[in-house]
């Protein structure tokens, strides 16, 4: 139950952070310093990337994935993990030398600005999906918290969000995002701790869930027939299939490779071995958080049933165990933990930590989105606009002054905020963490082929073939999607592109 306790812990920890971007943002003088911020040490860059990366399907989404399916909902974070560890070894010193300030640019200087327009668009849309994530995440928490009506809760997300960055650009996310840390470990701590006392080990947790399937109504809605089943699912890190959950993992690391987000955190390290050493951080860091929210997500299965659980269990004139509570829905594991298993001063932290938390990431996609939109779709549409007016060729002097850049990129946050709220709200009923693996799916089987080509072997493959495969391969995934077809969709994706991108071609002068 929400206390006054639990409000006030709430709004001291989102008011704390939102001193913080806005004080952060008075450094701000240009467009440059907004977007990638210019001197940061490794633990502002660490702050920079968590603040993005941890975001609700890192907690709330994989409390909710453990809820249903144990342990296997820790490849969320360990993809996340190994996708900073990835960046740190390989990518950030290339990054760096590059000069750029987008990953699409540096696609545009190897392959042209056609396959930086079309990789931008593309781009976007896997963003956008992970905004409206952090919007859904966001929106339930402020909905069950608060009990107002879920449109409300997503704009007042929305607004929260915008606060964040708006003000701050990168330095907020990164002062923020230390701060979040701090927080996030000392709940995620605590959650653990008090779990792993309540449940009595990984031994009473596992009794507890099998104690709630001893119901019959209960293992027949979620497909239990028998105490192996149970086993398989909650004591399997691959309970949904090896190509399915090892899939997932792979979308998680690649994707935060192709994000044009975590790479801003690289590119505002002063200096290369801070960037390195930040991202090495966060790949630390990040699995505990998530160890923490699946034995959030396990011991909520074995003491608690869903809203459509308990409504089969009164059809059937049958009532709830002693001990036994109710939630709405799986997606409420992780914060009717903390409500209802913590003591409220604590509580209140970790809420307010928690919605801290999706705010940020929210903030962060949000930004990289924002940069992409304005420094190479509106950018590029204004040269090509400029080239007719000229007779097909490219003027250096139609990209905005810094000044003006600034203005665009912030009026880009607006916009996307607010169509985010608009798209969340009419796919309310999709789960949180498979929106999280198709938007960095999405991002890595666009771009990190013709990226990784561009930045470790310049020229080695035509120009013209760097479009149809970030084409070919989004659609690929999406179909696969679609049509439900068997292991990860990621895996569709990354064999059409690598097949149309590496296949040896006939075609003679190919540039």
């Amino acid at each position: 139950m929400l206390t006054s306790v639990h409000i006030i812990g709430i709004l001291l920890t989102v008011g704390l952070l939102l001193a913080v971007s806005i004080l952060s943002g008075r450094k701000v003088k240009d467009a440059k310093s907004f977007t990638t911020g210019g001197r940061s040490g490794s633990w502002m860059v660490c702050g920079a990337i968590l603040g993005t990366l941890v975001g609700g399907q890192s907690t709330i989404g994989t409390a909710q994935l453990a809820f249903s399916f144990g342990i296997s909902a820790i490849w969320f974070t360990l993809g996340a993990a190994l996708g900073a560890l990835v960046l740190a070894l390989l990518y950030a010193r290339p990054l760096r030398e590059s000069g750029c300030t987008t990953l699409l640019e540096i696609v545009s200087r190897q392959y042209g600005r056609r396959a930086e327009t079309v990789g931008s668009i593309l781009f976007l849309i896997g963003i956008f999906i992970s905004i409206m994530s952090q919007v859904l995440s966001s929106s339930a928490m402020v909905t069950s918290l608060f009990h107002i009506p879920l449109t409300w809760a997503a704009v007042i997300s929305a607004v929260l969000i915008m606060l964040f960055v708006l003000f701050g650009g990168i330095r907020s996310a990164g002062a923020g995002g230390i701060i979040k840390l701090v927080l996030l470990y000392v709940t995620s701590l605590a959650a653990g701790a008090a779990v792993w006392h309540l449940g009595h080990g990984l031994t009473g947790i596992q009794a507890s869930i099998d104690s709630i399937y001893a119901d019959s109504i209960v293992a027949n809605i979620n497909d239990i027939t028998d105490a192996e089943s149970i086993h398989r699912r909650y004591g399997n890190l691959v309970a949904r299939g090896p190509l399915k959950d090892i899939g997932g993992c792979l979308s998680l690391m690649l994707g935060v490779v192709t994000t044009q987000t975590y790479a801003q955190g690289i590119w505002s390290a002063a200096s290369t071995p801070k960037a390195r050493r930040g991202a090495v951080y966060c790949a630390c860091l990040i699995p505990v958080i998530g160890a923490a929210c699946t034995l959030v997500g396990m011991y909520m299965r074995g003491h608690y049933v869903t809203a459509a659980e308990f409504s089969a269990l009164r059809a059937a004139g049958q009532q709830l165990p002693d001990g036994i509570g109710v939630i709405e829905s799986s997606l409420q594991a992780f914060p009717a933990f903390v409500l209802n298993h913590l003591p409220a001063w604590i509580g209140g932290i970790a809420l307010g930590a928690m919605l801290v938390n999706i705010l940020g990431c929210g903030s962060g996609l949000t930004l990289g989105a924002a940069t992409i939109l304005v420094r190479d779709v509106f950018a590029n549409l204004r040269q090509l606009r400029a080239a007719r007016r000229v007779g097909n060729r490219l003027p250096r002097t139609v990209r905005s002054t810094g000044a003006s850049t600034l203005v665009q990129t912030r009026l880009a946050i607006v916009g996307l905020l607010a169509l985010a709220v608009v798209v969340a709200l009419s796919v309310r009923g999709t789960f949180i963490n498979d929106l999280g693996f198709l938007s960095l799916g999405l991002r890595a089987v666009a771009l990190l082929l013709p990226l990784s080509f561009a930045l470790f072997l310049p020229g080695r493959i035509p120009s013209r073939r760097v479009v149809p495969t970030m084409v070919s391969g989004t659609a690929a995934m999406l179909l696969a999607r679609f049509l439900s077809l068997p292991a990860d969709p990621i895996y569709y994706g990354l064999i059409l592109s690598a097949l149309i991108l590496l296949v040896p071609s006939k075609v003679k002068g190919e540039k």
